[in-house]
């Protein structure tokens, strides 16, 4: 059998599915960010759902695997120099979220409609691309004036998930690079606190209390065992090679492997909450 590719529609918002003969079935939402909101293996869901669909596409608080531009987690102020270019965020300006603590958080692109020239394609694998051009929005450019087109491909091979991002400058500025990801796994059938967890990090970045790094880092020490009761919102600046996140239980092994330029990490567990975030950052 061949992969194949489907179209539906999620809480009113168009969807692609991937899937593959090997019981594997990813889907996105184009119009919501190109956000991949479910990833269900041989029928169960592998992502935290959260809000769900909607609730990113309300007010976008993330779930399933959100990409963070033009910047990941959060920025120390409303103010910040990039290649030498000084800028100051208006948020009636700019489609911009503030966490708790007033600080720009996740990038600008959240549930953003601005997704085209989506394509599919399948045979050997099932692929799903599309593009955005930040550089034709004023309300981008507004927080972040380097005008650029970014563009996402979901390739789906067996029971191997890829995403490979690009981005192209279209103005005369050198582009920062500074984007990541925010997948929430899960595994069901497994209480959380018995997924056991392997973590190929090195060292910890001391954070402050807003968790804005602090400007050292510190050995992360032996972290990999059950997760228990344990929770994380923390940043790793080194990571071993390769680096493949992986946590286990109920007979199932779910793996986040980091590509070539994605050096940094942060996890996100929250009490209480179902679901591990290992997030690939550039």
């Amino acid at each position: 059998m061949a992969h194949a590719v489907r179209t539906g529609e999620i809480d009113g918002h168009r969807s692609v599915t991937l899937v593959s003969p090997a019981g594997v079935e990813a889907t996105f939402a184009p119009g919501v960010g190109m956000i991949g909101c479910s990833l269900r293996a041989d029928g169960e869901e592998l992502l935290g759902q959260r809000h769900g669909l909607a609730g990113y596409a309300r007010t976008g608080s993330t779930m399933g695997i959100p990409l963070l531009h033009p910047w990941a987690n959060r920025l120390s102020g409303l103010s910040y120099e990039a290649g030498g270019v000084a800028v100051t965020i208006d948020p009636s300006a700019a489609p911009v979220r503030l966490d708790g603590n007033g600080l720009p958080i996740h990038g600008l692109l959240a549930a953003a409609p601005w997704w085209e020239d989506v394509r599919t394609e399948a045979g050997d694998a099932a692929v799903l691309s599309a593009r955005l051009d930040f550089g034709a929005r004023p309300e981008l450019l507004a927080a972040f004036p380097f005008p650029h087109v970014i563009a996402l491909e979901a390739r789906l091979d067996g029971r191997a998930l890829t995403i490979t991002t690009t981005i192209e400058p279209t103005g005369d500025r050198a582009v920062p690079v500074a984007f990541g990801f925010h997948p929430y796994l899960q595994i069901p059938g497994a209480p959380r606190a018995a997924w056991e967890l392997t973590l190929p990090v090195r060292t910890h970045a001391v954070l402050d209390g807003r968790g804005i790094p602090a400007g050292a880092d510190e050995p992360a020490g032996p972290l990999s065992g059950p997760l228990g009761d344990r929770t994380f919102d923390d940043l790793y600046p080194a990571l071993d090679a390769p680096a493949v996140f992986a946590f286990a239980a109920a007979g199932r092994r779910v793996e986040v492997r980091f590509g070539p330029g994605f050096p940094v990490a942060q996890l996100y567990a929250p009490p209480g909450e179902p679901f591990l975030a290992c997030e690939p950052m550039t």
